[in-house]
Protein backbone atom coordinates (compact mmCIF):
# COMPACT_ATOMS: atom_id res chain seq x y z
CA UNK A 1 0.00 0.00 0.00
CA UNK A 2 1.67 3.18 -1.16
CA UNK A 3 0.96 6.45 0.57
CA UNK A 4 -0.21 7.96 -2.67
CA UNK A 5 -2.91 5.26 -2.94
CA UNK A 6 -4.31 6.61 0.30
CA UNK A 7 -4.77 10.02 -1.26
CA UNK A 8 -6.55 8.53 -4.25
CA UNK A 9 -10.32 8.47 -4.07
CA UNK A 10 -11.95 5.08 -3.60
CA UNK A 11 -13.73 3.31 -6.46
CA UNK A 12 -15.25 -0.16 -6.55
CA UNK A 13 -16.11 -1.91 -9.81
CA UNK A 14 -18.39 -4.93 -10.05
CA UNK A 15 -18.63 -6.37 -13.51
CA UNK A 16 -18.82 -9.67 -15.33
CA UNK A 17 -20.69 -11.27 -18.20
CA UNK A 18 -24.38 -10.73 -18.77
CA UNK A 19 -26.75 -12.78 -16.56
CA UNK A 20 -24.02 -13.76 -14.08
CA UNK A 21 -25.90 -12.12 -11.17
CA UNK A 22 -24.27 -8.71 -10.72
CA UNK A 23 -27.46 -6.82 -9.80
CA UNK A 24 -28.32 -8.67 -6.59
CA UNK A 25 -24.72 -8.75 -5.38
CA UNK A 26 -24.26 -5.03 -6.15
CA UNK A 27 -27.06 -4.13 -3.72
CA UNK A 28 -25.57 -6.18 -0.86
CA UNK A 29 -22.18 -4.66 -1.60
CA UNK A 30 -23.47 -1.07 -1.69
CA UNK A 31 -25.25 -1.55 1.64
CA UNK A 32 -22.16 -3.07 3.25
CA UNK A 33 -19.81 -0.23 2.23
CA UNK A 34 -22.18 2.75 2.24
CA UNK A 35 -21.94 3.00 -1.52
CA UNK A 36 -24.02 4.34 -4.38
CA UNK A 37 -24.29 2.58 -7.71
CA UNK A 38 -23.38 4.00 -11.11
CA UNK A 39 -24.64 1.87 -13.96
CA UNK A 40 -22.01 1.07 -16.61
CA UNK A 41 -24.55 -0.23 -19.07
CA UNK A 42 -25.27 1.19 -22.50
CA UNK A 43 -28.95 0.10 -22.41
CA UNK A 44 -30.21 0.65 -18.87
CA UNK A 45 -29.60 4.38 -19.29
CA UNK A 46 -32.69 4.53 -21.54
CA UNK A 47 -36.27 5.14 -20.44
CA UNK A 48 -38.99 2.72 -21.60
CA UNK A 49 -36.38 0.01 -22.18
CA UNK A 50 -36.82 -2.02 -19.01
CA UNK A 51 -37.30 -5.69 -19.80
CA UNK A 52 -34.82 -6.13 -22.63
CA UNK A 53 -32.08 -4.29 -20.73
CA UNK A 54 -32.73 -6.31 -17.52
CA UNK A 55 -32.98 -2.96 -15.74
CA UNK A 56 -33.07 -3.07 -11.96
CA UNK A 57 -36.57 -2.40 -10.63
CA UNK A 58 -37.02 0.35 -8.03
CA UNK A 59 -38.21 -2.22 -5.45
CA UNK A 60 -34.97 -4.20 -5.94
CA UNK A 61 -32.83 -1.17 -5.13
CA UNK A 62 -33.50 -1.40 -1.37
CA UNK A 63 -32.97 2.33 -1.04
CA UNK A 64 -29.51 2.28 -2.63
CA UNK A 65 -29.17 5.34 -4.92
CA UNK A 66 -28.61 4.48 -8.59
CA UNK A 67 -27.09 6.81 -11.18
CA UNK A 68 -27.26 6.66 -14.99
CA UNK A 69 -30.33 4.41 -14.98
CA UNK A 70 -33.53 5.36 -16.78
CA UNK A 71 -32.52 8.93 -17.65
CA UNK A 72 -32.23 9.27 -21.43
CA UNK A 73 -34.92 8.97 -24.07
CA UNK A 74 -34.29 6.29 -26.71
CA UNK A 75 -33.66 8.88 -29.42
CA UNK A 76 -30.74 10.35 -27.46
CA UNK A 77 -27.24 9.25 -28.34
CA UNK A 78 -25.32 7.58 -25.54
CA UNK A 79 -21.68 6.87 -26.28
CA UNK A 80 -18.49 6.39 -24.36
CA UNK A 81 -17.55 10.08 -24.11
CA UNK A 82 -20.99 10.99 -22.79
CA UNK A 83 -20.92 8.04 -20.40
CA UNK A 84 -17.54 9.15 -19.04
CA UNK A 85 -18.77 12.72 -18.47
CA UNK A 86 -21.95 11.58 -16.71
CA UNK A 87 -20.17 8.96 -14.62
CA UNK A 88 -17.55 11.45 -13.41
CA UNK A 89 -20.26 13.92 -12.50
CA UNK A 90 -22.08 11.24 -10.50
CA UNK A 91 -18.82 10.22 -8.80
CA UNK A 92 -18.13 13.79 -7.70
CA UNK A 93 -21.60 14.00 -6.16
CA UNK A 94 -21.06 10.69 -4.39
CA UNK A 95 -17.65 11.75 -3.02
CA UNK A 96 -19.15 15.01 -1.79
CA UNK A 97 -21.66 13.02 0.23
CA UNK A 98 -18.78 11.04 1.71
CA UNK A 99 -19.92 7.82 0.08
CA UNK A 100 -18.23 5.30 -2.21
CA UNK A 101 -19.09 4.98 -5.91
CA UNK A 102 -19.63 1.45 -7.19
CA UNK A 103 -19.50 1.07 -10.95
CA UNK A 104 -21.76 -1.85 -11.91
CA UNK A 105 -22.40 -3.19 -15.38
CA UNK A 106 -21.03 -5.25 -18.21
CA UNK A 107 -19.73 -2.70 -20.72
CA UNK A 108 -15.98 -3.16 -20.31
CA UNK A 109 -14.88 -0.24 -22.44
CA UNK A 110 -17.13 2.13 -20.45
CA UNK A 111 -15.60 0.89 -17.21
CA UNK A 112 -12.08 1.35 -18.57
CA UNK A 113 -12.93 4.93 -19.61
CA UNK A 114 -13.53 5.68 -15.93
CA UNK A 115 -11.00 3.47 -14.12
CA UNK A 116 -8.13 4.71 -16.29
CA UNK A 117 -9.66 8.11 -16.92
CA UNK A 118 -9.04 7.74 -20.65
CA UNK A 119 -8.57 11.00 -22.47
CA UNK A 120 -10.98 11.40 -25.37
CA UNK A 121 -10.16 15.02 -26.11
CA UNK A 122 -8.10 14.02 -29.15
CA UNK A 123 -11.16 12.29 -30.52
CA UNK A 124 -12.94 15.47 -31.60
CA UNK A 125 -14.93 14.48 -34.66
CA UNK A 126 -14.02 15.94 -38.00
CA UNK A 127 -17.09 15.28 -40.08
CA UNK A 128 -15.74 16.11 -43.52
CA UNK A 129 -13.09 13.40 -43.50
CA UNK A 130 -15.43 10.88 -41.94
CA UNK A 131 -18.07 11.53 -44.60
CA UNK A 132 -15.44 11.01 -47.27
CA UNK A 133 -14.54 7.65 -45.72
CA UNK A 134 -18.18 6.65 -45.38
CA UNK A 135 -18.76 7.44 -49.07
CA UNK A 136 -15.70 5.41 -49.95
CA UNK A 137 -17.00 2.45 -47.98
CA UNK A 138 -20.27 2.65 -49.91
CA UNK A 139 -18.59 2.90 -53.30
CA UNK A 140 -15.58 0.62 -52.94
CA UNK A 141 -16.65 -1.65 -50.11
CA UNK A 142 -15.37 -2.16 -46.59
CA UNK A 143 -12.36 -4.17 -47.74
CA UNK A 144 -10.84 -1.15 -49.56
CA UNK A 145 -11.15 0.93 -46.40
CA UNK A 146 -9.56 -1.82 -44.34
CA UNK A 147 -6.61 -1.92 -46.76
CA UNK A 148 -6.14 1.82 -46.27
CA UNK A 149 -5.96 1.20 -42.53
CA UNK A 150 -3.54 -1.69 -43.09
CA UNK A 151 -1.09 0.80 -44.65
CA UNK A 152 -1.13 3.39 -41.85
CA UNK A 153 -1.90 1.27 -38.80
CA UNK A 154 -1.33 -2.47 -39.29
CA UNK A 155 -1.80 -3.14 -35.56
CA UNK A 156 -5.36 -1.80 -35.59
CA UNK A 157 -6.06 -3.43 -38.95
CA UNK A 158 -5.20 -6.79 -37.41
CA UNK A 159 -7.51 -6.15 -34.46
CA UNK A 160 -10.49 -4.71 -36.36
CA UNK A 161 -12.53 -6.85 -38.72
CA UNK A 162 -12.98 -5.35 -42.20
CA UNK A 163 -16.77 -5.56 -41.79
CA UNK A 164 -16.64 -3.37 -38.71
CA UNK A 165 -16.72 -0.23 -40.87
CA UNK A 166 -17.43 2.11 -37.93
CA UNK A 167 -14.26 1.10 -36.12
CA UNK A 168 -12.17 1.08 -39.30
CA UNK A 169 -13.33 4.64 -40.01
CA UNK A 170 -12.66 5.69 -36.42
CA UNK A 171 -9.08 4.35 -36.65
CA UNK A 172 -8.46 6.10 -39.99
CA UNK A 173 -9.96 9.30 -38.62
CA UNK A 174 -7.71 9.12 -35.58
CA UNK A 175 -4.66 8.67 -37.77
CA UNK A 176 -5.75 11.57 -39.97
CA UNK A 177 -6.19 13.90 -36.97
CA UNK A 178 -3.25 12.89 -34.85
CA UNK A 179 -0.70 11.58 -37.37
CA UNK A 180 -0.26 8.62 -35.09
CA UNK A 181 -2.00 5.24 -35.02
CA UNK A 182 -4.92 4.78 -32.65
CA UNK A 183 -3.35 1.46 -31.60
CA UNK A 184 -0.43 3.38 -30.08
CA UNK A 185 -2.88 5.75 -28.39
CA UNK A 186 -4.88 2.80 -27.06
CA UNK A 187 -1.70 1.18 -25.79
CA UNK A 188 -0.68 4.41 -24.07
CA UNK A 189 -4.15 4.73 -22.54
CA UNK A 190 -4.09 1.09 -21.41
CA UNK A 191 -0.84 1.69 -19.60
CA UNK A 192 -2.23 4.63 -17.67
CA UNK A 193 -2.59 3.65 -14.07
CA UNK A 194 -5.85 4.30 -12.35
CA UNK A 195 -6.22 7.66 -10.63
CA UNK A 196 -8.43 5.85 -8.08
CA UNK A 197 -7.83 3.54 -5.17
CA UNK A 198 -9.52 0.75 -7.08
CA UNK A 199 -11.08 -2.62 -6.32
CA UNK A 200 -12.12 -4.11 -9.66
CA UNK A 201 -14.14 -7.32 -9.35
CA UNK A 202 -15.19 -9.58 -12.21
CA UNK A 203 -17.96 -11.96 -11.20
CA UNK A 204 -17.95 -15.16 -13.22
CA UNK A 205 -19.49 -18.63 -13.38
CA UNK A 206 -18.67 -21.76 -15.41
CA UNK A 207 -19.57 -21.30 -19.04
CA UNK A 208 -22.29 -23.95 -19.30
CA UNK A 209 -24.04 -22.52 -16.25
CA UNK A 210 -23.70 -19.00 -17.62
CA UNK A 211 -25.21 -20.04 -20.96
CA UNK A 212 -28.04 -21.79 -19.15
CA UNK A 213 -28.71 -18.61 -17.17
CA UNK A 214 -28.67 -16.53 -20.36
CA UNK A 215 -31.21 -18.81 -22.06
CA UNK A 216 -33.40 -18.74 -18.99
CA UNK A 217 -33.15 -14.96 -18.74
CA UNK A 218 -34.29 -14.54 -22.36
CA UNK A 219 -37.26 -16.84 -21.67
CA UNK A 220 -38.08 -14.76 -18.60
CA UNK A 221 -37.88 -11.54 -20.65
CA UNK A 222 -40.40 -12.99 -23.08
CA UNK A 223 -42.68 -14.00 -20.20
CA UNK A 224 -42.39 -10.51 -18.70
CA UNK A 225 -43.59 -8.98 -21.97
CA UNK A 226 -40.53 -8.05 -24.03
CA UNK A 227 -42.62 -8.31 -27.21
CA UNK A 228 -45.11 -5.72 -25.95
CA UNK A 229 -42.28 -3.48 -24.75
CA UNK A 230 -40.75 -3.42 -28.25
CA UNK A 231 -44.17 -2.99 -29.90
CA UNK A 232 -44.75 0.01 -27.65
CA UNK A 233 -41.35 1.51 -28.53
CA UNK A 234 -42.07 0.98 -32.22
CA UNK A 235 -45.46 2.66 -31.83
CA UNK A 236 -43.69 5.63 -30.20
CA UNK A 237 -41.66 6.02 -33.38
CA UNK A 238 -38.42 4.42 -32.23
CA UNK A 239 -36.65 2.49 -34.98
CA UNK A 240 -33.53 0.54 -35.83
CA UNK A 241 -31.65 3.62 -36.96
CA UNK A 242 -31.25 4.60 -33.29
CA UNK A 243 -28.33 3.48 -31.17
CA UNK A 244 -30.73 2.44 -28.40
CA UNK A 245 -32.77 0.16 -30.66
CA UNK A 246 -29.68 -1.67 -31.87
CA UNK A 247 -29.23 -3.12 -28.41
CA UNK A 248 -29.49 -6.85 -27.74
CA UNK A 249 -33.10 -7.80 -27.14
CA UNK A 250 -34.46 -4.90 -29.16
CA UNK A 251 -33.04 -5.36 -32.64
CA UNK A 252 -34.06 -9.05 -32.76
CA UNK A 253 -37.67 -8.40 -31.73
CA UNK A 254 -37.83 -5.42 -34.11
CA UNK A 255 -36.65 -7.66 -36.94
CA UNK A 256 -39.52 -10.04 -36.11
CA UNK A 257 -42.00 -7.14 -36.03
CA UNK A 258 -40.64 -6.02 -39.41
CA UNK A 259 -41.43 -9.48 -40.78
CA UNK A 260 -37.84 -10.64 -41.19
CA UNK A 261 -38.28 -13.92 -39.34
CA UNK A 262 -40.73 -15.74 -37.05
CA UNK A 263 -40.82 -15.00 -33.31
CA UNK A 264 -39.25 -18.31 -32.21
CA UNK A 265 -36.36 -17.57 -34.58
CA UNK A 266 -35.99 -14.06 -33.08
CA UNK A 267 -35.77 -15.64 -29.61
CA UNK A 268 -33.23 -18.23 -30.80
CA UNK A 269 -31.07 -15.49 -32.36
CA UNK A 270 -31.33 -13.37 -29.20
CA UNK A 271 -30.14 -16.29 -27.04
CA UNK A 272 -27.29 -17.10 -29.41
CA UNK A 273 -26.14 -13.47 -29.73
CA UNK A 274 -26.33 -12.95 -25.96
CA UNK A 275 -24.11 -16.00 -25.43
CA UNK A 276 -21.63 -14.58 -27.98
CA UNK A 277 -21.77 -11.24 -26.20
CA UNK A 278 -20.95 -12.89 -22.84
CA UNK A 279 -17.99 -14.59 -24.46
CA UNK A 280 -16.71 -11.25 -25.81
CA UNK A 281 -17.17 -9.64 -22.41
CA UNK A 282 -15.03 -12.32 -20.76
CA UNK A 283 -12.32 -11.88 -23.39
CA UNK A 284 -12.27 -8.15 -22.61
CA UNK A 285 -12.01 -8.63 -18.84
CA UNK A 286 -9.20 -11.17 -19.26
CA UNK A 287 -7.17 -8.49 -21.02
CA UNK A 288 -7.74 -5.89 -18.32
CA UNK A 289 -5.08 -5.42 -15.66
CA UNK A 290 -5.72 -5.24 -11.91
CA UNK A 291 -8.92 -7.29 -12.01
CA UNK A 292 -9.92 -9.62 -9.20
CA UNK A 293 -11.79 -12.63 -10.56
CA UNK A 294 -14.61 -13.84 -8.37
CA UNK A 295 -15.64 -17.28 -9.59
CA UNK A 296 -18.99 -18.17 -8.08
CA UNK A 297 -18.18 -21.90 -8.11
CA UNK A 298 -15.15 -21.28 -5.85
CA UNK A 299 -17.61 -20.04 -3.20
CA UNK A 300 -20.16 -22.85 -3.78
CA UNK A 301 -22.47 -20.13 -5.15
CA UNK A 302 -22.95 -18.74 -1.65
CA UNK A 303 -23.68 -15.02 -2.01
CA UNK A 304 -22.67 -14.25 1.55
CA UNK A 305 -19.27 -15.92 1.14
CA UNK A 306 -18.73 -14.00 -2.10
CA UNK A 307 -19.65 -10.72 -0.42
CA UNK A 308 -17.36 -11.39 2.55
CA UNK A 309 -14.46 -12.16 0.23
CA UNK A 310 -15.00 -8.90 -1.65
CA UNK A 311 -15.28 -6.93 1.59
CA UNK A 312 -12.02 -8.40 2.87
CA UNK A 313 -10.23 -7.15 -0.26
CA UNK A 314 -11.88 -3.74 0.02
CA UNK A 315 -10.67 -3.45 3.62
CA UNK A 316 -7.20 -4.66 2.69
CA UNK A 317 -6.95 -1.96 0.03
CA UNK A 318 -8.07 0.53 2.71
CA UNK A 319 -10.98 1.63 0.56
CA UNK A 320 -13.09 1.43 3.69
CA UNK A 321 -11.50 3.59 6.31
CA UNK A 322 -13.51 2.78 9.41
Amino acid sequence: MHDNDRQKKPLIVLTGPTAVGKTKLSISLAKAVGGEIISADSMQVYKYMDIGSAKIRPEEMSGVPHHLVDILKPEEEFHIVRFQEMAKEAMNDIYERGRIPILVGGTGFYIQAVTRDIDFTQAEQEDGYRRELEAMAQEQGSEALHQMLQKVDPVSAAQIHANNVKRVIRALEFYHQNHAPISAHNQEQKERTSPYNLAYFVLNAPRDLLYERIDRRVDEMMEQGLLDEVKRLKAMGYHRGMVSMQGLGYKEILAYLDGEYPLDEAVRILKRDTRHFAKRQLTWFRREQDVIWVNKDDFSYDEEKILNYMLSIIKEKQILTE
